[in-house]
């Protein structure tokens, strides 16, 4: 859990940089404590723009740093995410370290540039002859059940086929995605991606042990 001071500094930091930017950009912190898993938004600005609040879960990027060593974890600074109605946030992720130097909490910084975007599509439509290709961009979570319905679709993705033709492999496949991207953090997860994949709970741990093995 973060420190009271840590918080207040977070804080001060926050608010001024929401004021610097405007309405347009949401400044939130998450608390990577193993118990904020389900609720790691403990201080949000201008929360109009994700439609998140206080008390609300993950993004992939917090879910993957809370699953992975946090002592190898690096800044993300200026990529493309997507809100839950479409709009484009340009991102920056920044992990917030403790007094022994491991990262505590995230600092997110989340500019909506939707506006800035159809300026620069229509100038770029009179100045150029061709379609440059862009990144998707992420989708930003309203909930945790939210995220880990995205996380589902894009194993499912990932194997290129239906459930229903999947072989045993193609699900080792899919899970191991899942493990790999944190989803198994989420409370009651296992429940649901047994469910979605049409097997037992106890073949979704085999699933998993042989997925670590491979």
């Amino acid at each position: 859990m973060l420190s009271q001071l840590m918080m207040n500094t977070l804080r001060q930091i926050a608010h001024g940089i929401a004021c610097q930017f405007g309405s347009n950009c949401e400044v939130v912190v998450h608390d990577l404590s193993a118990d904020h898993t389900n609720n790691t938004i403990v201080l949000i600005e201008n929360e109009h723009v994700s439609h998140r609040k206080l008390g609300d879960g993950p993004s992939h990027i917090v879910l993957e740093a809370m699953k992975n060593d946090l002592s190898t974890l690096e800044d993300k600074l200026c990529y493309l995410t997507r809100t839950h109605d479409g709009r484009i946030l340009k991102s920056s992720t920044m992990y917030i370290r403790d007094e022994s130097g491991l990262p505590a909490a995230i600092l997110a910084i989340n500019l909506d540039i939707t506006g800035f975007l159809a300026v620069d599509s229509s100038i770029h439509s009179m100045i150029s002859t061709e379609e440059p290709s862009a990144a998707e961009p992420e989708q930003i979570p309203l909930n945790v059940n939210d995220l880990l319905d995205e996380l589902i679709a894009q194993s499912v993705k990932l194997t290129g086929k239906p459930v229903a033709m999947m072989t045993k492999e193609d699900k080792i496949r899919a899970i191991q995605f899942l493990n790999n991207s944190g989803a198994f953090l989420i409370t009651k997860s296992g429940d649901k991606v047994s469910k979605h994949f049409n097997i037992s709970k106890f073949t979704l741990y085999s699933y998993l042990d042989a997925s670590k093995t491979e």
